[in-house]
C-alpha cells in the first residue's frame, strides 16, 4: 500500500521560512520521481519541483533561488526548503510520486499540509 504523508506547513510572515516533509511508505522510493505541488483556494494546482532518482531537479521559476528540493532514500523522505517566503506561495502544498516525473500528476498523493504565509 503506497502512502504519502507531508507535514510541516504552517503559518509564517512574509520573508520567513518552512521545511516540509513527506514520508514514504510501501514502495521502493529510490527508484521514484518525486515532486511538490501547491494549488492555492480557486487556482489550480501547480507542479513547483521535482527530483527524480538520480537527483537531477527542476523548479518552478517563481520559486527558483527561494527553494530547494532534495530526498533522502535511505529514510524514505522528501523535503521542501521555503525561505524568503511570500503571501502567493500561501497554498496546500501535495508531495507526489510516480516512477517518471513526466507523470507525475497521474501517481500518488499526499494529504496536503497548509502553507500560510501574510
Amino acid at each position: 500500500h503506497v502512502q504519502l504523508v507531508e507535514s510541516g506547513g504552517g503559518s509564517v510572515q512574509a520573508g520567513g521560512s518552512l521545511r516540509l516533509s513527506c514520508v514514504a511508505t510501501g514502495y521502493q522510493f529510490s527508484s521514484y520521481c518525486m515532486g511538490w505541488f501547491r494549488q492555492a483556494p480557486g487556482k489550480e494546482r501547480e507542479e513547483i519541483s521535482t527530483i527524480d532518482d538520480d537527483g537531477s531537479t527542476t523548479y518552478k521559476d517563481s520559486v527558483k533561488g527561494r527553494f530547494t528540493v532534495s530526498r533522502d532514500n535511505a529514510k524514505h523522505t522528501l523535503w521542501l526548503q521555503m525561505n524568503s517566503l511570500k503571501p502567493e506561495d500561501t497554498a496546500m502544498y501535495y508531495c507526489a510520486a510516480d516512477a517518471g516525473c513526466l507523470s507525475l500528476r497521474l501517481g500518488v498523493w499526499g494529504q496536503g499540509t497548509q502553507v500560510t504565509v501574510s
